[in-house]
């Protein structure tokens, strides 16, 4: 099973429309950016959770509790300039 149903002509034909797009200088760069972007976040998939990120969404899930309710304005229709 290919990538999506892809074939070899359509990659060919997205490739040139991205080289047209942006750019022999820019392309490189572009998908040197994404594959750091995807090696980062496999490494953080395969990292265990910290200590740090567990007491930070305790931290959160204790500060959504304590919110008190929000007060809405009440607007007055006589104060019409």
């Amino acid at each position: 099973m290919t990538l999506l149903f892809i074939g070899t002509t359509e990659l060919l034909l997205l490739g040139g429309l991205a080289l047209l797009l942006f750019g022999g200088k820019k392309l490189p760069e572009m998908m040197r950016g994404l594959g750091q972007g995807v090696k980062e976040f496999k490494t953080g998939m395969q990292e265990p959770p910290t200590q740090d990120s567990a007491e930070q969404s305790n931290v959160d899930e204790n500060q959504s509790q304590e919110q008190p309710p929000i007060k809405q304005e009440q607007s007055n229709p006589s104060n019409t300039d």
